[in-house]
This record gives C-alpha cells, structure tokens and sequence, in this order.
C-alpha cells in the first residue's frame, strides 16, 4: 500500500511515462505523413519508404530483450533517460545526412535507443498501479506512441513544407531530449518496491536461464506473440498506408489525407483509454478485449477492399475505426503481459513480448510497400494483414472462448454435487 503522497504522485509518474513515450516516438509515427514529401525530395519508391520506418525498428528486436533485461536490474529512471537521449542523438545524426542510405543508418541509432522507452514506461507504470487499475492506468500511458504520432503527423509536414526534411529531423530530436529530460528529472521508483528489491538476492544464471525457457513455454506467451504480431502488423499499416491509400485512391489531396491519419492516431489515443479501461472492469478477462480488436480490424480492412472504399468518406470513417481498434489494442495488450509474467520478470517478459513485435515492425513496412509497387493496388496489402489477423484470431480465441465453458461447469458442478457425493436439496 503506498502513502498518500506516493498515491498521489503515481499520476505525476503516469503523466511522465506518457510524455516520454510521446516525444521519442514523435519522428518515427510521423514518417507516413511525410510519405508524399519524402517520396518528391529523396525519389523513393513506397517500399523504400517503408524501408525507413524498418531501419529504426531493427535494433529492438535485440535491444528489448537487453532493455529487459537492465529493467530487471537498474532503475527504469536511467535505463529509459538514456534511451532517450539516443534517440535524439541518432536524429541530430540523421539531420546531417547526406543522402538515403545515411538516413537509414542513423535510424538505426533511432531505433537503439527506443528499445528502452517502450518496456521501461510500461515497467514503471506496472509497478505503481494496483491489478485493478493497472490496464486504465496502461492504456493512458500506451496512448503516448498514438499522441505523438497524431501531433507529428499533424506538425511534421508543415516543417517539412516550409523547411524541408532535415528540418523535420532537427524538430524530433529536440523533442526527445525534452522527454529524457523530463523522465530522469521526475521518476522515482515507487518506495515499497525500491525497498523489497534493495534486500533481494540475485539468483544463479542457471536459475534465470531456467525461469525465462519457463516463461517461452507458457500458454499464455502463445496469445501474446500471436495476437500482438497480428495487430502490429496492421497498425503498421494504418501508420505507412493511410496517406497513400486515401491520395492515390480516394483521391484526397495530401493534406487532406494526412489531416485523416491524425484523425485516427487521435482515434487510437482514445482507443488504447478505453479499451484498457473496459478490461480492468469486463468480466471476460483483459485478452478478450484483443480478441474483440482483432475481428473488428477484420471487418474493418475487408471494407477497403470493396468498392465502398474508394469513397473519401467511407474510407475516412474505416481508417478511423482502423486507428481506434488497430492502435488500441495495445493497452490491455501489455496489461495483460504484466499479469501473466512470472514475479522479478515482468521487464524480461516486455522485452520478450515486444521483440517478437518488432519482426512484425521490421518486415511489414517494406513488405507492404513492396506489394503495393509490384501489383499497383492496395488490395494484397490488406488481403496479407486480414489473414494474419485471421489466422492469429483462430488459434488463441478458440482456447478463450472454451474457458468461460469450462468455468461455468465447473461452477455447475460445484453447485449440484455436495461433500459426500450426496445432491444440493431444492425447498418447495
């Protein structure tokens, strides 16, 4: 139980985890609404530009589990400062670029240090907030990466439009380096978990070695990675092909389009709140509520797909539904991920969870781009993100669906059968 001057100041570390999370994501999701602008300067092809956004998501899918692994050791107040701080290294890097292939390795240093930010946010929030709400206090802090890629989505462009692409570079390391500053300037740890972990003993490499093959093996790591590779995959997507679809198909202007994708980062902000707010209290469980995601991302694509969607209109409202429930996802996602790690291991099992994540990030980009340029339609881009989705949802609702079954028998059978075996009596 914490004090009441520390339950209050786990909304300052709440508000700090957001922010943080917000301005180190902020040039990365702003990347698809520069698609036009960057495409004219630099003359890329739509794979190339998914290329860009791979390059600062292909450190993580080692830099998780090492970013796990020292949020299991060290406080997240230096672990997830100094990832921001890299962050805006690699984008004042990049600035000075002096071509393409400059810029992708600087976005790997991008992409380096933002390895730490997305489990180290979610480690802090997690170990201030109570099981009860811990999701709503979740999906607050998950709506960071959504706000910020609204708000660059929204700004981004204009910088570009005025000062050109470099400047846009410049723009997103400042406002890192004021995320870092903020988070190492104002995280505590929370006073009761600082001292348990103060007079814990280490455990033998064996010992850790054996918990985390444990961990790999637990039913519940199977609807993690499935689930959370699946809706990646399509808020990959949302983010690289919403200006693009809604230019060159609906025939919206550039602005117009962009001003849609921060419509449905926005819808993705409220989305991730909502969402995770309904799994604290939804007597279903928190994975139901992906599960509930993942069928209406489902219906949500196969509308593209049709004729409807070449309306400016009906694709406007799908790309919003699409940002509510393709984004949302993610906050009783990693709730749900905190609750089924093992206790002393909830950094590993984020670092774990969010590096298989980040295959999905690492190949979709590209991979849609490339799909897109080969056949000259956005129809197989969206066939390839239903049928994972579809796949994902087969395999881990079918067991979802069968617990409530199994619980309400058993629930059944405790309330006929007596000790003794004799019947539970009826009075007339």
């Amino acid at each position: 139980m914490l004090t009441p001057g520390a339950s209050r100041y786990r909304w300052v570390v709440l508000g700090i985890a957001i922010f943080t999370q917000a301005t180190s994501a902020f040039f990365v999701q702003g990347i698809g609404a520069m698609g036009v602008h960057l495409q004219n300067d630099l003359n890329l092809s739509t794979a190339q530009l998914g290329l860009l956004l791979s390059a600062a998501q292909l450190l993580p899918l080692v830099g998780l589990l090492v970013a796990g692994e020292l949020l299991d050791h060290f406080s997240e107040r230096w672990v997830v400062g100094a990832g921001a701080c890299v962050v805006a290294v690699g984008l004042f890097m990049g600035s000075a670029a002096p071509g393409y292939t400059a810029l992708l390795l600087a976005l790997l240093v991008v992409g380096a240090g933002y390895s730490t930010v997305q489990p180290g946010g979610s480690k802090s929030v997690a170990s201030w907030f109570n099981a009860n709400q811990r999701g709503f206090a979740m999906g607050i802090r998950q709506a960071g990466l959504p706000l910020g890629a609204a708000i660059a989505s929204a700004v981004l462009p204009l910088i570009a439009v005025a000062y050109g692409w470099r400047a846009t570079l410049v723009a997103g390391g400042l406002v890192a380096l004021l995320g870092a500053g903020v988070f190492m300037g104002f995280y505590r740890r929370p006073p009761a978990r600082a001292a348990s972990q103060d007079g814990a003993a280490p455990a033998s490499l064996k010992a850790q070695l054996g918990a985390r093959l444990q961990m790999l093996r637990e039913p519940s790591m199977a609807k993690i990675m499935l689930s959370g590779t699946a809706l990646v995959s399509v808020q990959c997507g949302v983010g690289i092909l919403t200006v693009l679809y809604l230019h060159e198909t609906a025939s919206v202007a550039a602005g117009t389009a962009a001003l849609v994708l921060v419509m449905s980062q926005g819808a993705g902000v409220v989305g991730r709140i909502c969402l995770a707010a309904y799994s604290d209290r939804g007597g279903s469980g928190r994975y139901v509520t992906v599960v509930t995601c993942m069928i209406a991302v489902v219906g949500g694509m196969a509308v593209l797909m049709t004729p409807a969607g070449r309306s400016p209109v009906v694709a406007g409202f799908v790309f919003v539904w699409l940002g509510f429930f393709g984004l949302g996802w993610y906050g009783p996602w990693v709730a749900y991920v905190t609750e089924s790690a093992p206790p002393g291991r909830t950094g590993f099992a984020l670092g774990l969870a969010m590096s298989v994540n980040q295959i999905a990030i690492v190949l979709m980009p590209p991979l849609l781009g490339l799909l897109k340029d080969v056949t000259g339609s956005f129809t197989p881009p969206w066939v390839l993100l239903c049928a994972l989705t579809i796949v994902a949802l087969t395999v881990t609702a079918r067991g979802e669906l069968r617990a409530p079954a199994r619980s309400a028998a058993t629930s059944d059978e405790r309330d006929t059968v007596r000790p003794h075996g004799s019947r539970k009596e009826t009075s007339a």
